[in-house]
């Protein structure tokens, strides 16, 4: 599914601005990652880092940073919550988020509520689509990915 040439997933939350996506995995973790608008409005980017794991993240606390050829600042963080891991092929190859934001994962943390109460601040589905796609819309941003 696309907006403006931005993939978008509506089987994942996503946070009011559409700068991350969050999956809720098996095991009751999360994962989380960039939308395709946040790295397309960041361009190539060249270093991540997220912080250890066991590290406590209240919301507001960013779970990583990010730094690209015209930006550097953190990943939102929305919930209260401990890393687990960082990718370490993402921390190795930063521009995977460019190439594949979807797939190209940033950190993997565990809520501190349980994944259930902490995706209840966030939009899925239907509505996650219509916000999205709006954004894109509005601020005309049409996605582009990199793969160098």
């Amino acid at each position: 599914m696309e907006c403006n040439g931005c993939e978008f997933h509506p089987e994942l939350f996503y946070d009011e601005e559409f700068q991350i996506w969050i999956r809720r995995e098996d095991d009751d973790t999360l994962t989380v990652g960039m939308t395709d608008l946040s790295q397309t409005i960041a361009g190539k980017i060249i270093h991540v880092r997220v912080r250890r794991p066991g590290t406590h993240r209240p919301p507001g606390k960013p779970v990583a940073t990010i730094e690209s050829g015209k930006w550097a600042g953190p990943i939102p963080n929305f919930i209260d919550c401990t890393i687990i891991e960082g990718n370490e092929e993402v921390l190795e190859n930063p521009v995977l988020l460019n190439a594949d934001p979807f797939n190209a994962w940033v950190a993997r943390v565990e809520a501190a509520a349980g994944a259930e109460v902490a995706l209840r601040g966030f939009l899925t589905g239907d509505e996650a689509e219509k916000g999205y796609c709006q954004r894109a819309r509005d601020e005309d941003i049409h996605c582009q990915r990199r793969s160098r």
